[in-house]
């Protein structure tokens, strides 16, 4: 267990029948930055069972959180929707990720745009100060299948603007657009959708999608990623890495579980 932190679960929310979130103690030299991953799990029979999750916490925070779909027949999740406060979670010691802000080139305006458990990344970014510093604009585009799927993100969207440190700036840069898929809801419509027809910037009175200016962050299931990977591709970004910064990037890592 060299490789990893044994933390205790502080507090765990069931916010559907498909989807919970929980929180757990931080080993205070654990370092990652917003937007990454780490390996994360239970032991099972004396032996690490683990699945990549990306970190909803800040990198401030004194706490981790992670948010996951529950899969009936996972071999992780099964197991790992029923933990209870108190309850130990293995956490890898080498966090990684390409959705970091370092990987993208300047721009004026960052969009992220995830389906599902996707958005817990977009949960970190949101909450870092240097990323309001970085761009004139910023949205951030959810989409789900239901409207109730939607609750962990508007929760903490919610509660940005009332951040003593950079409250104002959310108030002045963030556009939250939340979307559901198969039921009535104040947006509805696939993303891929609604930036093929310009729906979702009409929504929102700003201008569609321009590589110069643009910045684009990807994270959700396979099928989304492969249709926008597509279609910024079409319309002239380049996607980004560590070694080639560009204007997008895509979590590679991991699909919903």
């Amino acid at each position: 267990m060299a490789a990893f932190d044994v933390e205790r679960v502080l507090l765990v929310e069931h916010w559907t029948d498909t989807l919970f979130s929980f929180r757990t103690t931080r080993n205070p030299t654990l370092r990652f930055e917003n937007g990454q991953f780490a390996m994360i799990g239970l032991q099972v029979d004396g032996r690490p069972l683990l699945r990549a999750y990306s970190f909803a916490s800040a990198n401030y925070d004194d706490y981790l959180e992670f948010y996951s779909i529950k899969v009936p027949n996972g071999p992780l999740t099964s197991r790992l929707q029923h933990i209870k406060v108190g309850d130990e979670v293995i956490v890898g010691h080498k966090p990684t990720g390409t959705l970091i802000q370092s990987n993208l080139t300047p721009g004026k305006r960052l969009i992220m745009l995830a389906t599902g458990t996707g958005f817990a990344p977009f949960a970190s970014i949101l909450q870092d100060p240097a990323i309001y510093e970085a761009y004139d604009s910023i949205l951030m585009v959810h989409g789900c299948r239901t409207v109730p799927e939607l609750a962990y993100g508007q929760r903490l969207v919610r509660s940005l603007p009332e951040n003593e440190y950079f409250g104002s700036e959310v108030r002045g840069k963030l556009t939250y657009y939340p979307t559901a898929t198969r039921e009535p809801f104040v947006h509805q419509g696939r993303i891929t959708d609604l930036i093929e027809t310009g729906k979702l910037f009409d929504d929102i009175g700003q201008g569609p999608l321009d590589p110069e200016t643009d910045r684009v962050m990807l994270c959700g299931s396979p099928q989304m990623l492969a249709d926008l990977r597509v279609m910024l591709d079409n319309r002239g970004f380049t996607e980004g890495s560590g070694a080639s910064p560009a204007n997008y990037v895509i979590e590679r890592a991991f699909v919903e579980r």
